[in-house]
């Protein structure tokens, strides 16, 4: 294990870990913000001068007293707890230097494209032969294998490919039909977290074997692996599951509905919540009708029920449906705008907003880690750093004989 004497096991459940982040936007940076969170010392390696491409992703900006742009909200969503270290991998200094860091470090994470960091000797072969036990993880739009091996992949482009937007949007032929993306990118966000499992699995192993390994991850995979229920359900079918706007393919009524002021969600999981969301609607026989009385009827009958359940739910307003269902067990809930998420009293009570330490503003806004530890709690040290703000700290600690010995290969 890398020495580490600062850091004690108090300081959270991965502490003992370093983290050499070399990736950018978003899928890696979720994977090493989460373990930051986690405790891991988490060293962002940054183009001096630019940086992550985040960082200019904006508006909006994060201000500072004077109004001047200090940071843009993309960037802060991801990078928290980290430090930034700048080094110039087209150089054959910050070569060695990435390359002295990674000897000290237990994870790297990188999402150059395939191949793009042998030209610098910091692909995991060389790195592998300078520390044995690193894990080193590869985040690619679709991985290092096959004939797609060298495009270059982005989310929205991934949606599309891995059927997720054939799967979300409302059917052709209605008002605003057709595919559409998911409003953040859920790609980047799943792949981020199985790089968390991958790497985490990985540790794992090595205490048992004392050996790293390289994780394989592409886009693409993460996409088509969480079609869930949907990719078995054109498995085991044959057929492709079509686009049904809110609906759900297998469970009636499980979808929004109009009401006076707006629209709620409806989620009966059950039969006996079928029949109680009829009780409280005033419409107790539509429970013992054969052709709503179980799921499988509802949904071979899904024409025939929903224009009925529409025509009700319009008489009241969200909130009054909410209280008449809530005290009927039957699920149900609002479609929030963010201002309305973040002004719940059950969101502000589990502290889902969180402000961090921010070098410049006092402070910035962030989103807690969702995760609740009893013994290790997740950590909340400072906000996203400034480029580079770590360079100087972080290289001072190279031990210099070990770093000079390593070999150069600047291309």
């Amino acid at each position: 294990m890398p020495d580490q004497p600062d850091r004690s096991p108090s300081e959270g459940a991965l502490s003992h870990l370093r983290v050499l982040d070399l990736s950018r936007v978003l899928a890696g940076p979720w994977a090493s913000q989460m373990l930051a969170d986690m405790g891991a010392e988490v060293l962002k390696i940054e183009q001096p001068g630019q940086g992550d491409d985040t960082r200019q992703w904006g508006p909006p900006y994060l201000a500072d007293a004077r109004g001047e742009q200090v940071e843009s909200a993309y960037f802060l969503c991801a990078n928290r707890n980290k430090k930034s270290v700048a080094i110039d991998l087209s150089t054959a200094e910050g070569q060695q230097q990435i390359r002295a860091l990674a000897a000290q470090s237990d994870v790297l994470i990188e999402n150059f494209k395939v191949g793009g960091l042998k030209k610098y000797g910091l692909d995991h072969e060389t790195l592998r032969a300078l520390n044995p036990r690193l894990i080193y993880c590869s985040i690619t739009g679709f991985g290092q294998t096959g004939p797609y091996a060298q495009r270059p992949g982005y989310d929205f482009m991934v949606q599309g490919m891995g059927g997720l937007m054939s799967l979300t949007g409302l059917p052709d032929g209605e008002p605003g039909g057709g595919p559409v993306k998911v409003g953040v990118a859920l790609t980047d966000i799943m792949t981020g977290l199985h790089a968390v499992a991958g790497i985490l699995a990985a540790v794992a192993w090595r205490s048992r074997s004392g050996e790293g390994q390289h994780i394989d991850l592409a886009l693409l995979d993460v996409q088509v692996a969480c079609l869930a229920n949907q990719a078995l359900n054109y498995l085991v079918s044959g057929q492709s599951p079509g686009r049904l706007g809110n609906a759900h393919p297998s469970i009636v009524p499980y979808q929004s509905f109009p009401t006076a002021d707006g629209e709620m969600i409806l989620a009966v999981g059950n039969d006996s919540q079928f029949a109680a969301f009829c009780r409280a609607a005033g419409h107790a026989e539509w429970a013992a009708d054969a052709r709503f009385a179980t799921n499988a009827a509802r949904v071979k009958h899904r024409a025939e029920l929903i224009p009925l359940l529409r025509q009700t739910t319009v008489h009241q307003t969200t909130a009054q449906w909410i209280t008449t269902l809530e005290a009927a067990n039957v699920p149900c809930g609002p479609i929030n705008t963010l201002a309305r998420v973040f002004d719940d009293p059950h969101v502000q009570a589990r502290g889902l907003r969180v402000d961090l330490p921010h070098p410049v503003t006092g402070t910035a806004p962030a989103v807690a880690n969702p995760l609740r530890f009893s013994k290790t709690p997740v950590q909340y040290r400072w906000a996203a750093p400034a480029l580079g703000e770590h360079t100087e700290a972080v290289l001072g600690t190279l031990h210099a004989p070990a770093a000079q010995a390593l070999p150069s290969t600047s291309c």
